[in-house]
């Protein structure tokens, strides 16, 4: 199959005017792992032993938070549907939201206790809920993350709560977090919520970060952690001119230092790096002949938005090479992959997207087609010869 490339020259910044920056070494941190990532891209910016197993403490309460949401969003639960509270779950030690054992309390609340107020007897009420037990729950939390690619993360609670073989990294929170901002952007305002009160206590969120005012960004979720084995754990996430990053700090020292060193941590994100829309959905990248149907071109395009993750400050010169298919014969469906796309920086391949049709082409009749077969026929002999 012979296969044509078309290479285009393509500056994409709309920082064209201004002179080329040198982006400086990232900042070392004073924690044991962390990682920044765009959360639209999940492109990586950032990274310090981001592999690293490690107990994350309250971060795993994150995944207790998404299964309840992303059972609300299926239709199978309602912000009012009320949940038991069991003596395990009243009498769960640790950070609490104070839920009365044999009383019920409406679902929405208790992601308000386990989001905000990183409410253990919260968690432990919403696991036996929707799964009979936690040990259930965490099950079923570790088959999303198995689904998520969370490949060094292995759930044996649902809060968090110290116990051997419960860990995962800080690689895997940013999917995680990630996929909490994408898949349930309707219920990621919970994650901002500075303050919650239940049974007439008034808790404030442990996340610092959401009082603190910044001129390139504002902080806007997600969860904090600590335990002794832990440390004092953070995974925000941060928004400035449609560019979202998502830092995981793990293994700090207090709570001012994982609030500080996040800062840190965001701040040189935005400071030298922004997210850019390359293409939309259904751009026409290419438009290519079709032999032996109805229709003699076929328009090219991208099924999903492309954006990439570049510096700030500098004219990024991206090589975009269209690979497509010059002998391409009908029928072919609308929406089948018919091409490829490849953009390179600086001589590294930055993003490789499937290219499908834009429409379907059917076949042409029996003269057509045979008329199409001789041109076809000569088209290949003189391209060879």
């Amino acid at each position: 199959m012979l296969r044509i490339s078309v290479v285009l020259l393509t500056l994409f910044s709309s920082c064209l005017s201004m002179a080329s920056m040198i982006i400086p070494a990232p900042p070392k941190l004073a924690a044991d792992a962390y990682i920044l990532m765009d959360a639209d891209t999940g492109q990586i910016i950032v990274e310090h032993e981001a592999d690293k197993r490690r107990p994350p403490a309250s971060l795993t309460k994150m995944m207790t938070s998404y299964i309840a949401v992303h059972e609300l969003q299926l239709g199978n639960v309602s912000e009012d549907t009320m949940i038991p509270i069991s003596v395990k779950a009243w009498q769960k030690g640790g950070s609490k939201m104070f839920v009365r054992e044999g009383t019920e309390v409406p679902l929405i609340d208790l992601l308000r206790g386990i989001i905000v107020q990183s409410g253990n007897d919260a968690s432990v009420a919403v696991a036996e809920y929707f799964s009979g037990s936690e040990e259930a729950y965490a099950d079923w939390m570790n088959q999303y993350a198995k689904t998520f690619g969370m490949d060094n993360t292995h759930f044996l609670n649902a809060t968090g709560w110290p116990v051997e073989g419960h860990y995962s990294t800080a690689r895997d929170m940013a999917v995680l977090a990630r996929h909490i901002i994408k898949d349930h952007p309707e219920f990621y305002s919970l994650y901002a919520e500075k303050y919650y009160e239940y049974n007439d206590i008034r808790q404030p969120n442990r996340n610092k970060l959401l009082w603190r005012r910044s001129s390139h960004f504002t902080v806007d979720g997600l969860k904090t952690g600590h335990t002794d084995e832990a440390g004092y754990c953070l995974a925000a996430s941060a928004e400035s001119e449609g560019t979202r990053f998502i830092a995981v700090v793990m293994g700090t020292r207090n709570d001012d230092a994982r609030t500080r060193e996040t800062q840190k941590l965001l701040a040189y994100g935005f400071r030298y790096y922004q997210t850019q829309q390359i293409h939309s959905a259904g751009d026409v990248l290419q438009t290519q002949p079709v032999w032996l149907g109805q229709s003699d071109t076929l328009d090219l395009v991208l099924e999903n938005d492309l954006s990439l993750t570049l510096p700030r400050g500098g004219d990024d010169e991206l090589v975009k090479v269209v690979n497509y298919n010059e002998y391409l014969e009908a029928p072919i469906e609308q929406g089948q992959v018919v091409g490829s796309l490849s953009i390179t920086r600086d001589g590294d391949v930055v993003a490789e997207r499937p290219l499908i049709a834009a429409n379907a082409v059917a076949e042409a009749g029996f003269f057509g087609r045979l008329f199409g077969k001789i041109q076809l026929f000569f088209a290949r002999l003189f391209a060879t010869s």
